[in-house]
């Protein structure tokens, strides 16, 4: 993760149907090791063993096309602001989580992202 990067794409979170089994999978394919957030999330562990590089997320919904990617933002009203001035349709209003908040969008052509910030 990247936090200190303003507006740099920072993490990929994979919506999953099995928690277990899919953490499973990429373990044992990939090495990847995980912060366990109580069954409800598992943070994936960057190769450098400092912060999280993605997550596998059960409240999500799997989607073919591809993970969400997460942006970081040291300004998560402005960057909102920015986003909808630039066209962008809010799909998640802002919204707290433990360590920081995030909202996620869809771009013109449809792709949906995150914005997050830390606490």
């Amino acid at each position: 993760m990247t936090p200190d990067t303003h507006h740099a794409i920072s993490y990929v979170e994979l919506g999953v149907t099995d928690l277990d089994a899919t953490r499973a999978f990429y373990e044992s394919a990939f090495g990847w090791e995980f912060n366990d957030y109580g069954g409800a999330y598992a943070g994936i562990k960057a190769p450098t063993g400092n912060g999280e590089v993605g997550g596998l997320n059960p409240q999500a919904e799997p989607n073919a096309a591809g993970p969400l990617v997460l942006i970081y933002s040291t300004d998560l009203e402005a960057t909102l602001t920015a986003v909808t001035q630039a066209g962008g349709t809010i799909e998640v209003a802002p919204y707290d989580y433990p360590g920081g908040s995030r909202f996620e969008f869809v771009d013109p052509s449809g792709n949906r992202l995150g914005v997050f910030t830390q606490a």
